[in-house]
């Protein structure tokens, strides 16, 4: 009988693990409980189904850790980064995406592939035999969790993670918003004017922080604890930490001028980015929120340009589960338990939907190749693969772990460079290089080996 390579979850991770294993020469079957079992964040049962934002966050291969990471999932012919690409909207520097045409071709690239098949259902106890990769991300089914935990023996790691509203763009006030890249990024006039900006002065931004705190918004359960990945705070959050942190984040006013006063620099900026390829919605960028339906669009509608705004969808908030993955699993993402059971995406402490596509990018080819009979060395460290990867299965501290972005400060210091900010840009390219040269090594070690 064929040994099939069972993928649990048709998010970022277990879709581009199937892709990587199918090319591979392996045949895969997703279980995905969609849309038979809905989820708090999902509207369809799509495959890679954009719940969040809509942006993969920076695409400078040379400068930026995350799109060191695009760069490396292009070169390993990643599914997730063709389907970005295909279907990219304009956003300064950043690839984003129009969500609903990128999951629909996602699904229908992995469910035309011949040796791909899905199934829809949950998958509620831990297999006990076979080849499989659990990919379920932030939303893992209560079952399937339950499961886990039973048989970790080590109490559930969790925090909460929040959605940023999405407006419509008629019912945005231009007369007061304007359109424009921060420093002007971007080498086209679409890109240089992806993002539409609101100004505040110093007594709306004052008024809006008071309504903030003083808002009505979602309590946790009782015994639940709120344990905040500081990537995705919630602005009430944010604005309780200090009246100024938003207008040191999200809201603030660098690197942009108002034309309807060109001489008047504003206190903060709310920005919104183009959530589709018509440019009928825009999200409203690092505002995932917890407040509650009422209060949000009462106090949205205090930010200037969004007095009359009508929500496509308002913001919201769950439970995020993931690994102690420091204490589970090996350097081939392997539970150590249970070593025909890998994880991958969100589930193994990553964060993002890059990072998830990533670790599903490795598990599945790590699968793959253990079942055809060649196994992959483990990922080079200096890569942002690796680097990622070694952070999560035993380079974190294990006490205090929490979901973690990719970023510079999980690659192996550098010799030969001092350094302090005068240094940075070419510290980074020197990180870039380095990484570049590492996974296409790798790679082209796999290619040597299946010839």
């Amino acid at each position: 009988m064929t040994e099939v390579l069972n993928i649990v979850g048709g998010g970022m991770a277990g879709s581009e693990a199937a892709w990587q294993a199918a090319e591979m020469g392996v045949d895969v079957v997703i279980h995905e409980m969609r849309p038979k079992t809905a989820t708090f964040a999902h509207r369809t049962g799509d495959l890679a189904e954009m719940v969040c934002s809509n942006s993969f966050r920076s695409d400078d291969d040379e400068q930026n850790a995350v799109g060191l990471l695009h760069w490396e999932m292009r070169a390993a012919g990643g599914l997730i980064m063709q389907t970005a690409d295909a279907h990219r909207l304009p956003a300064g520097g950043a690839l984003a995406v129009d969500r609903d045409p990128f999951a629909a071709a996602v699904t229908a690239r992995l469910t035309q592939h011949p040796r791909i098949t899905r199934v829809d259902a949950e998958i509620t106890d831990i297999p006990a035999n076979g080849h499989w990769i659990i990919a379920t991300g932030p939303l893992t089914s209560d079952a399937l969790g339950a499961a886990i935990q039973a048989e970790t023996g080590a109490e559930a790691l969790a925090f909460f993670d929040a959605i940023a509203p999405i407006v419509h763009h008629e019912s945005i006030d231009m007369s007061k918003a304007w359109m424009q890249s921060r420093y002007d990024k971007g080498e086209t006039e679409e890109e240089r004017t992806a993002y539409l900006n609101c100004p505040m002065d110093k007594a709306q931004y004052e008024a809006f922080i008071d309504a903030l705190l003083a808002a009505d918004k979602t309590e946790f359960h009782e015994g639940e604890t709120a344990k905040y990945f500081d990537g995705c705070l919630p602005i009430e959050v944010m604005a309780e930490r200090g009246r100024e942190t938003l207008r040191h984040g999200p809201m603030k006013p660098v690197g942009l001028t108002n034309p309807h006063a060109p001489d008047v620099k504003p206190y903060a900026v709310v920005q919104l980015r183009r959530d589709n390829a018509l440019g009928t919605l825009f999200n409203i960028v690092g505002f995932q929120t917890k407040m509650k339906y009422g209060a949000q669009t009462e106090v949205l509608r205090q930010i200037p340009g969004l007095e009359e705004a009508r929500f496509a969808r308002l913001g919201g908030i769950h439970r995020n589960t993931f690994l102690n993955a420091p204490t589970l699993l090996d350097a081939q993402m392997r539970w150590r338990e249970h070593s025909h059971i890998r994880f991958a995406g969100q589930i193994t402490g990553v964060e993002g939907y890059v990072e998830s596509a990533a670790m599903g990018l490795v598990a599945g080819r790590m699968a793959a190749a253990e079942m055809l009979g060649q196994p992959l060395p483990n990922v080079p460290q200096d890569s942002a693969m690796g680097a990622l990867v070694h952070h999560i299965t035993g380079g974190a501290e294990a006490k205090t772990f929490q979901p973690m972005n990719v970023n510079f400060g999980l690659f192996r210091p550098l010799e030969g460079l001092k350094g302090g900010r005068k240094g940075r840009k070419d510290r980074y390219k020197a990180y870039t290089d380095r990484a570049k040269a590492a996974w296409s090594g790798w790679l082209e070690s796999q290619r040597e080996h299946a010839a």
